[in-house]
């Protein structure tokens, strides 16, 4: 397990993350004030890969510069004000995914399904001993 590499990733798909997250900011602000790029970009957003922020972010500077650098700046926000509690949300979260799963796993294997018998039991109820022959 290269931790190191599993680090780099998950950076990786937070930095997209808040990319989208950033662009879902900008686009409502833009509706209120400037509807025409509001929906520009959110037709843009529709056609780039936007589960690659980097990838959009450059495709987007090519195209409207002044929105690429509007949302560099609200992500760059968004990672400041998450980079403090973030860290103790995830082991938190995981923590308690993880005890749920575990508990709601350990309920279904310890349930006795009363709706229908199993046929063993079912067979030995229904037969009557034959006191004849033992073997039954």
């Amino acid at each position: 397990m290269d931790l190191k590499q599993i680090a780099q990733n998950t950076a990786k798909t937070l930095q997209s993350y808040l990319t989208y997250q950033a662009v879902r900011t900008v686009i409502g602000q833009l509706s209120e004030t400037d509807p025409p790029t509001s929906f520009w970009l959110h037709n843009f957003s529709s056609r780039e890969r936007i589960q690659d922020g980097e990838a959009y972010i450059q495709a987007l500077l090519r195209e409207r510069q002044e929105l690429a650098f509007r949302i560099l700046t609200v992500r760059a926000h968004l990672a400041e004000e998450i980079a403090d509690f973030l860290p103790e949300m995830v082991r938190t979260g995981i923590q308690a995914a993880n005890m749920e799963h575990r508990r709601q796993y350990l309920e279904r294997m310890t349930q006795i399904d009363t709706a229908s018998p199993s046929p063993n039991l079912e067979s030995q109820i229904g037969s009557e001993p034959n006191v004849d022959n033992p073997s039954s």
